[in-house]
């Protein structure tokens, strides 16, 4: 994937971070960035010695790179609040510290900034919930899109992948539609990049699933299935299933879209592709106990595949070829599974436990049960 020179600079600072994480197989990194080891090492030397001044084009390189240190604290924490509108007195704090600028309380900025009539009323906090989290990253990513917004050429809905446990944003992308090729192509160029995650949670909207049937596979499910993709999908009117990918939309809106227009996708795509980079290396997160997800993040071990497997079923299973409208027949008897089965082979698999029920396969992902004692078939 060669790099893009639009945004040659936060590529290149998601890679040497993820190349300095301990145990990174850097040549693996090499392949899914489309770089040369030799470039790579050579911007992992730079960076250890320059920091990210290293990262720059040496031809463009200006002869000096100051830090920007003003000498008045406040004047430094408005400055940071006037980049980042959307941020309190813990984000600010913590961010200064990093940058090794000044150490200020999070309670002095939340003054300051009171005083310079920067903190506008608190808005009413949503009803809280249990948060749960995996304990590794790519054991779940979590994938929608957000609300569209109109630019002046037609209408953007951004596209948002985002790992659970580190919050690390994936894929930020101003698509154009929503339907099923969009979304697949820019998903491989995530997969190809992060690896493979192993499950993926979505709402039940297209073309994730279906609206008046919750859990129905679809064509792009199917595709993910193939690709060993365990998929989950979010109870129906339950958004806290999703609950991280909501709060980033929410975190997008706020510090993106806000008060923002766009002509077009392009233009729409530099601003998402500023803010990501911010939003994964500097940003403090609130739920990473002020942590960056960058520093939770590491590349999946599973890389994208060049070519689907083929799909293997037990010995024990009996294979049926799904028709046309989804029909499923067996024992004499009709079902109905997705339509995006049409002409593909799936099993059905005796429950060791219960006589007379039967669960069917695609793959490793179970797609219904049938029960033929009570003569009807229940997803």
């Amino acid at each position: 994937m060669p790099w893009d020179t639009q945004d040659t600079m936060s590529l290149r600072e998601e890679f040497v971070r993820l190349a300095s994480q301990e145990g990174a197989n850097r040549r693996e990194l090499c392949r899914r960035f489309g770089i040369s080891p030799q470039t790579a090492y050579k911007w992992l030397a730079r960076y250890a010695n320059e920091g990210m001044a290293g990262l720059v084009d040496r031809s463009r390189r200006p002869q000096r790179s100051p830090a920007r240190t003003p000498a008045d604290v406040q004047a430094t924490v408005i400055d940071l609040r006037l980049a980042h509108p959307a941020w309190g007195g813990r984000k600010i704090s913590r961010r200064l510290q990093d940058r090794g600028l000044v150490s200020v309380a999070p309670s002095t900025v939340s003054s300051i900034l009171h005083r310079h009539g920067l903190i506008s009323p608190p808005a009413v906090e949503d009803k809280a919930w249990q948060r749960f989290e995996y304990e590794l990253p790519n054991a779940l990513w979590q994938a929608d899109f957000k609300g569209h917004f109109e630019t002046l050429q037609g209408r953007c809905s951004p596209l948002t992948v985002l790992d659970d446990h580190s919050r690390y944003n994936l894929l930020l992308q101003a698509c154009g539609n929503t339907r099923t090729p969009t979304v697949r192509e820019h998903l491989e160029a995530a997969f190809r990049r992060y690896g493979l995650p192993v499950r993926m949670n979505f709402d039940n909207g297209a073309p994730w699933g279906s609206p008046s049937q919750p859990g129905q596979v679809t064509e792009l499910g199917l595709w993910l299935i193939r690709l060993g993709i365990r998929l989950s999908h979010s109870r129906p009117y339950h958004p806290q299933t999703n609950g991280k990918e909501e709060r980033f939309h929410r975190s997008l809106k706020a510090e993106v879209l806000n008060g923002k227009s766009f002509s077009h996708l392009a233009q729409a795509q530099s601003a998402f592709d500023r803010w990501r980079r911010v939003y994964n290396h500097e940003r403090p997160h609130e739920a990473l106990q002020m942590e960056t997800p960058i520093s939770r993040y590491r590349l999946s071990p599973r890389a994208f595949p060049e070519a689907l497997p083929a799909i293997a079923y037990g010995p024990d299973d009996e294979i049926v070829r799904v028709k046309w409208n989804g029909e499923l027949r067996f024992r004499g008897r009709q079902f109905k599974v997705s339509n995006a089965l049409h002409r593909h082979d799936v099993a059905i698999r005796l429950r060791p436990t219960e006589d007379g029920v039967f669960d069917v396969y695609f793959a490793h992902h179970r797609c219904l049960s049938i029960d033929l004692n009570q003569h009807e078939d229940t997803n």
